[in-house]
């Protein structure tokens, strides 16, 4: 049996309006960063709080959704896939980045 899944669910706040792209042949991709923030206990039993950006990734008619809805700071929650990218910088450098592909996007509060 196989359970491995690339499977990815986050809610939090949008750290960036949406960069919208149009490609030839009527393609459309979008872009924003998502803030996730997480409390915790440390060793000494204070309370740590921690804020983790994520960079999301939107095609075609997902576009759509996100183009008249949301703005900086809107509360989501989403569904989608990591992928990770190599490519070179303009150093020459071989650098790693990893966006989430979403599938599904609910807004909480704008």
């Amino acid at each position: 049996m196989d359970y491995s899944k690339n499977s990815v669910r986050l809610a939090g706040f949008t750290g960036t309006d949406p960069v919208i792209v149009d490609y030839p042949g009527s393609k459309r991709m979008g872009r924003i960063s998502l803030a996730v923030n997480e409390s915790y206990k440390n060793t000494s039993g204070d309370f740590v709080n921690k804020t983790q950006w994520f960079n999301l990734v939107f095609w075609n008619r997902k576009v759509e959704l996100i183009e008249g809805s949301i703005t900086k700071g809107t509360a989501i929650c989403i569904e989608g896939k990591l992928n990770n990218q190599t490519y070179t910088d303009k150093k020459g450098e071989q650098r790693f980045s990893t966006e989430i592909i979403v599938n599904a996007i609910e807004v909480i509060s704008k």
